[in-house]
């Protein structure tokens, strides 16, 4: 964690709590074992007595009905309400909480009730990023990502008690200030959701001719506001485009493939080559400049992976909702999979104009993808049928230019939202530590 100066008055008089990651405390608070103010609930459970609930990072929270539920649902832990929960294991990190409701928890969990100390402090200070550190640091595992922490090595952590109501005090002050940061953090999310769509209402006017080149303004202009006459593109999603532009389908311009996946039994033979493979999981909706997967020549001999030029654009046909519609613009010649179309360079389609044309053009695919909702897909004659507005080449590459230069402001002002949101993280997380190892006196 960065250092980060708070300008809040301190106590009178330190001493060394003796132990590293609380570092000194307040002459009048103590350092002692976890287990001389908790106690392990190890209770057996049934769900179907005590409903489950989720140990998360926004902490315990009811079971949500999607959530991945267990078969053993008759073996699990008592949660009564005030009781700390926290997730054992190292890839649930900062999953943890106080129980506002009696419940049960998975046996991965370990289930605390306090004694003589109070829930809200509990919550910030076993919570906080100093203490997960040193809870994980005393755990055990053969690597980082199963790595778990017992209650019997818990519950020899030191941990720094004030008096109960200096706890209170704490509580009632961190309350306070982190409502103030967690606001703030909305607000500037917020803001970043409206700056994302304000640059995809870019992208969407300018593929579809809403806004247009004017050469009496020297800029791009709304089409009604230009020299440009406009005209009905007799496609309802496009709406009016300028009138020296024509609307066709991707089918008549250009080439789309799909691919292949190599049989898994023959890893020698057609994995751990040098030609990139890209999957659903590969598309990030952005440039992709490589993958994790390559596959060697015989691969492309011997199965439908056909290798596609540098610039190709892939569109994901299946998946879930959630994927359909994935796209990516490759920066290099590689193949695909079989869940995936790919469209070929042509002479008459600017392939980042494309590109961001799909961006406009994703949501239509959901409206006429088939099977279940939970699954639903489209095929390639659906991705060849896209209608599409074409116009030269050259008013192509300027409307690119035009996307991009806009969409950089964008993205900048994205940035500077997402980096100011890290530093008030930071910032909370620095507060909450200090407060609950006595750093900064709270009246």
């Amino acid at each position: 964690m960065k250092a980060i100066k708070l300008k809040y008055k301190t106590y009178p008089a330190y001493k060394d709590s003796g132990v590293k990651w609380i570092g000194v405390v307040p002459e009048h608070w103590e350092a002692k074992r976890l287990g001389t103010h908790f106690t392990e609930r190890k209770t057996k459970v049934s769900d179907k007595v005590y409903p489950p609930l989720s140990v998360t990072k926004q902490g315990i929270l009811p079971q949500l009905e999607n959530a991945a539920k267990s078969n053993d649902g008759d073996n699990r832990k008592l949660v009564k309400e005030g009781d700390f929960v926290i997730n054992s294991r190292s890839d649930r990190k900062g999953s943890s909480g106080i129980a506002n409701e009696n419940g049960s928890v998975s046996l991965i969990n370990i289930v605390m009730k306090p004694k003589n100390f109070k829930s809200a402090y509990t919550n910030y200070l076993l919570k906080g990023f100093s203490f997960i550190e040193e809870f994980y640091r005393n755990g055990h595992g053969i690597v980082a990502d199963l790595w778990t922490t017992r209650y019997d090595e818990m519950k020899n952590i030191k941990i720094p008690i004030p008096p109960i109501e200096e706890q209170t005090a704490i509580a009632n002050f961190l309350d306070n200030k982190t409502t103030k940061i967690d606001k703030a953090i909305a607000q500037k999310e917020k803001l970043i959701e409206l700056l994302k769509e304000r640059k995809q209402i870019l992208i969407q006017n300018a593929v579809t001719g809403k806004v247009v080149w004017s050469k009496k303004h020297q800029k791009f202009v709304p089409l009604a506001l230009s020299e440009v006459e406009g005209k009905n593109s007799d496609v309802e999603w496009i709406g009016e485009i300028p009138e020296h532009w024509e609307v066709t389908q991707l089918r008549k311009i250009t080439t789309t493939t799909s691919g292949s996946t190599p049989q898994s039994g023959n890893i020698g033979k057609y994995y751990d080559g040098h030609i990139p493979w890209v999957r659903t999981t590969d598309l990030n909706n952005d440039e992709l400049h490589d993958t994790p997967v390559k596959i060697k020549d015989a691969a492309v001999r011997d199965t439908a992976c056909s290798l596609m030029p540098k610039n190709s654009v892939c569109v994901a046909m299946y998946g879930g909702p959630g994927t359909i519609g994935k796209h990516s613009i490759l920066r290099f010649s590689g193949t695909i999979n079989q869940a995936l179309c790919g469209i070929l360079p042509s002479k008459k389609l600017n392939q980042e104009f494309l590109y961001y044309y799909i961006k406009f053009y994703r949501p239509h695919w959901m409206f006429v993808a088939k099977g279940s909702r939970v699954d639903p897909n489209i095929s390639q004659d659906e991705v060849k049928k896209m209608f599409i507005p074409i116009f030269s080449l050259e008013e192509q590459i300027q409307v690119v230019y035009y996307i991009e230069t806009q969409s950089t402001k964008i993205d900048h002002a994205i940035a500077l939202q997402q980096m100011q949101i890290e530093k008030l993280k930071e910032y909370k997380a620095v507060l909450i530590d200090s407060a609950v190892t006595g750093k900064i006196k709270v009246n």
